[in-house]
C-alpha cells in the first residue's frame, strides 16, 4: 500500500514551500493528496501563483493519509489555525500516533490545534505568535516524535526530504538528494 499525505491549501499559502513538498514527496513514491481549503479548487498563494488543487478538505479522512502536511504563508496559515475541519484533523492525526508536519508559518496552526511538538521550528517572529518555550532557530528541520517542523522557504527541499526520509527510508533519500544536487539538506 502506497504511503499517503495529506496537504491542505488556503488562500495565500507559500508557493516555494508547497510546490516544493508537493515535488519532492512525489518523487520519493510517496502519493500527495492536495486538499483545498475554501470554496475553490483554484488556490492562490502569497504571489499570485494559483494551484489546482485535487479535492475539498470536507472529503478528507485521517484514515486515509500517513501524515498531513502544512505549507507556511501567514495568509493561508491563519484560515488553517481558524478551520474547524483542518482543526479536527490536525487533532485526529495526533491522536492516531501519524505524522504532522509544518513548515514556516504553519506551526501556528498546529499550536492552535495543541498538537505541536515540545521542540519546533518556524520562520523566524513566528515564534512570537506561538508564544512559548521550545523553539529551535539553528535547525532546517526539528523532529520531535511524529511532529515535524521547518523554518520556511529555503528550507523547503530539505523539508521534503526529511519527510521522505521518514516516510520511505534512507535509500530513497540518498537517491533523492543525489538527484536533486540537495547535499547542502545533510549540514
Amino acid at each position: 500500500m502506497a504511503t499517503k499525505v495529506l496537504i491542505p491549501l488556503a488562500q495565500g499559502f507559500e508557493e516555494i514551500e508547497a510546490v516544493s513538498l508537493i515535488d519532492v514527496l512525489r518523487r520519493g513514491g510517496v502519493e500527495v493528496g492536495v486538499h483545498y481549503v475554501g470554496e475553490s479548487v483554484l488556490v492562490t498563494g502569497a504571489n499570485g501563483i494559483s494551484i489546482k488543487a485535487d479535492v475539498s478538505i470536507d472529503e478528507a479522512h485521517s484514515d486515509d493519509f500517513d501524515m498531513i502536511v502544512l505549507p507556511g504563508g501567514w495568509g493561508g496559515t491563519n484560515i488553517l489555525a481558524t478551520h474547524e475541519k483542518v482543526q479536527s484533523l490536525l487533532k485526529e492525526f495526533k491522536s492516531k500516533d501519524k505524522y504532522v508536519a509544518a513548515m514556516c508559518a504553519a506551526p501556528f496552526a498546529l499550536h492552535q490545534a495543541g498538537v505541536l511538538g515540545e521542540r519546533f521550528t518556524c520562520y523566524p517572529s513566528v515564534e512570537e505568535q506561538i508564544g512559548r518555550q521550545g523553539y529551535d532557530a539553528t535547525q532546517k528541520v526539528v523532529q520531535d516524535g511524529k511532529v515535524i517542523t521547518s523554518q520556511g522557504p529555503g528550507t523547503a527541499i530539505c523539508f521534503g526530504l526529511a519527510l521522505v526520509k521518514i516516510l520511505q527510508g534512507d535509500e530513497t533519500y540518498q537517491m533523492l538528494v543525489g538527484g536533486l544536487l540537495a547535499k547542502y539538506c545533510e549540514s
